[in-house]
């Protein structure tokens, strides 16, 4: 057993590309090797190759790795693969096969056996994918005489969740636990049901020497500040951290391996979550008839699963995209009926600039309150269509806020982005426009009668196209990881944190405010590219670990990107009831002259004028200077 784990220590501290030539040379030897095995199972006898074979034979391998360095093969990582890498490996077999077979047949047709061309790749396919597998399990630590685990388990946190985490594992058998790690003096160095507890000064020499893969994170009470200093210690230590759901998931008692996740967005940013306020909530939702806007979004999504939660009397669901409404409206039935909440769905499919749709909806339910989450948000995409950005973003929050003004609605929300701020691209400019639009309109005497207000907040984590979901499929892909720039910084939520900022600004709202969360520091994303690498049980291979297992690479800003967001135009942000809302009052452009301005703005937009559209927003947006591509 120790002469194996010398051997993998060996074969681990290869350079990468020492890792590679060796796949590559068993590769190559596995392909003669099948052909070998083809002759000499075609000619039930021991071959040795004589004259035009030899071209055979060496023409497997020459086929085989191109196609095998073309399709990413010798770019997996042997104790991280799975079946998606063994799906790869078949194709490139596949191909391999077609390739080669219609080589021979043109190059030595007809002295080229055909059914060689068939048996070959099916023996070579079968070699591959064995030397795959005893690699996975053996560089991973699993011996053949222990199991095929597939990864040696520390668990830290020897309590009740931590110890039936073991006993769960244990009998999935897919997870091996060797022990725990817990701060309790009273546990360290006992024994809890065969396995040893560890303290947690021993854990860097307990992994180097236990070839431990992955720690699990089992204790789902601890607070913020300490969870983060222990998964800071299991940075430096390269192994892959997962967790487990907070206590209220665990509640049903019973722990499996299905509980088993990554490290969830709170891990990675470092910090607490906001934390809803309902009592801020009371009277404002509850029995009234509440619109969601972008409904089948991401933000809009969580709007409704949260706003459900408030037991409205009716919630309307206003969505442009059919099939994104059709399977929010069956979730949200689905949540309804198990947790035997009684409110009156609505699915409604509608644009936000079709005005007499929009009056129908307003005269036919009459909303006690609206949120405005439906917008055009990915800055690429925006700049790539400015005037469909401005008519969606812009046109239709004025068609939105006046008819909701002409229905008598009570309280209007537009959900906004920190992007709206100093923007550099034409999705922030059409944003603050938005906000500018729901300012000027509050500020009419004749419009008091709906309580409008605005929420911005900084990039929102894994909603579709951001960065974590984004870098978790890089990482599964081998990477690398991209980043657009190393200075790049961001402030980040998690989408239900952003959420309850909007419900919770929207009860404060006063009419014409714009409310911020204080999100403390902002984070480089080059810092959470790192962290998310480390977590995962991997080393980023950069000029300081050239041997690492990922890369990460800056790929340059793109069009409209800036380096660091903003979230207030003003200062002095004033405090509110909630320690974590700001509103601001800022500078905006009366009534009548933004009505000129939006004439202007909707003219350029129509006539598809990119100019036009330009001058307006440089105009009234303060700050908006375009970045040159």
């Amino acid at each position: 057993m120790k002469a194996d784990s010398a051997v993998n220590q060996r074969l681990l501290g290869l350079s990468r590309s020492a890792k590679r030539a060796l796949v590559m040379a068993v590769d190559i030897l596995l392909a003669l090797f099948a052909t070998w095995a083809a002759y000499s199972l075609r000619e039930e006898s021991f071959h040795w190759p004589q004259g035009v074979q030899w071209l055979i034979y060496l023409s497997g391998p020459a086929f085989a790795i191109p196609i095998f360095i073309r399709l990413g093969l010798y770019r997996a990582i042997f104790r991280y693969t799975g079946l998606d890498a063994l799906v790869t490996t078949g194709l490139a077999v596949g191909l391999y096969a077609v390739i080669h077979l219609v080589f021979l047949q043109w190059v030595l047709w007809p002295v080229f056996p055909l059914t060689l061309g068939v048996l070959q790749p099916i023996l070579f396919l079968l070699l591959v994918g064995i030397s795959r597998a005893v690699a996975r399990f053996w560089l991973a630590g699993v011996g053949f005489g222990r199991g095929f685990d597939q990864e040696r388990i520390l668990i830290y946190g020897a309590g009740t969740v931590g110890v039936q985490t073991a006993s769960s594992l244990g009998i999935a058998g897919r997870l091996r636990p060797y022990g725990f790690v817990d701060e309790d003096p009273g546990k360290i160095g006992q024994t809890i049901n065969g396995l040893p507890v560890f303290s947690p000064t021993k854990l860097a020499e307990v992994i180097h020497k236990y070839g431990i893969t992955d720690v699990l994170l089992a204790i789902p009470n601890a607070g913020r500040d300490r969870r983060n200093q222990i998964i800071h210690t299991l940075r430096a230590l390269h192994v892959h951290t997962r967790t487990l759901p907070a206590l209220s998931d665990l509640a049903s008692g019973r722990v499996t391996v299905q509980d088993l996740h990554e490290l969830d967005l709170d891990d990675l940013l470092g910090r607490e979550a906001v934390k809803l306020q309902t009592d801020l909530l009371a009277n404002c939702i509850e029995s009234k008839t509440v619109m969601v806007t972008g409904a089948g979004g991401s933000i809009g999504s969580e709007l409704c699963r949260q706003i459900l939660k408030q037991q409205p009397r009716q919630l309307l669901l206003l969505e442009h995209s059919e099939f994104a409404l059709y399977n929010l409206h069956r979730e949200l039935q689905a949540w309804c009926h198990d947790s035997a909440v009684q409110v009156e769905l609505v699915p409604l499919l509608a644009s936000v600039v079709d005005r007499r749709r929009l009056d129908w909806v307003y005269a036919t339910y009459r909303p006690h309150i609206v949120y405005h989450a439906a917008a055009y948000k990915h800055v690429p995409m925006v700049e790539c269509n400015p005037s469909q950005g401005i008519i969606n973003n812009v046109w239709g929050t004025l068609q939105m806020a006046q008819s909701a003004i002409a229905a008598g609605v009570k309280r209007f929300v537009l959900v906004s982005t920190d992007k709206a701020v100093r923007p550099t691209n034409l999705m922030g400019a059409s944003k603050r426009m938005a906000e500018l639009v729901l300012q000027a309109l509050a500020s009419q005497p004749e419009n008091s009668g709906t309580c409008f207000s605005m929420v911005r907040f900084g990039n929102v984590l894994g909603s579709s196209g951001s960065v974590i979901p984004l870098f978790r499929e890089q990482l599964a892909k081998g990477g690398p990881l991209t980043v657009t720039h190393p200075e790049v910084t961001r402030y980040f939520m998690s989408i239900p944190e952003a959420v309850q900022l909007v419900l919770q600004a929207a009860v404060m709202a006063q009419g014409g405010e714009v409310f911020v969360l204080e999100m403390g520091n902002p984070v480089k994303i080059l810092d959470l590219a790192y962290r998310l690498v480390e977590l995962s049980g991997l080393q980023v291979r950069d000029a300081q670990q050239p041997d690492g297992d990922i890369e990460i690479n800056c790929i340059g800003l793109r069009p409209g990107e800036k380096l660091y967001e903003e979230l207030l135009i003003g200062d002095n942000p004033m405090p509110t009831v909630h320690p974590r809302i700001m509103k601001a009052h800022e500078t905006f452009m009366p009534w009548e002259n933004l009505q000129e301005e939006l004439k202007k703005l909707m003219l350029a937009a129509e006539a598809e004028d990119d100019v036009g559209i330009r001058a307006v927003l440089h105009v009234c947006v303060q700050g908006f200077h375009e970045q040159p591509v």
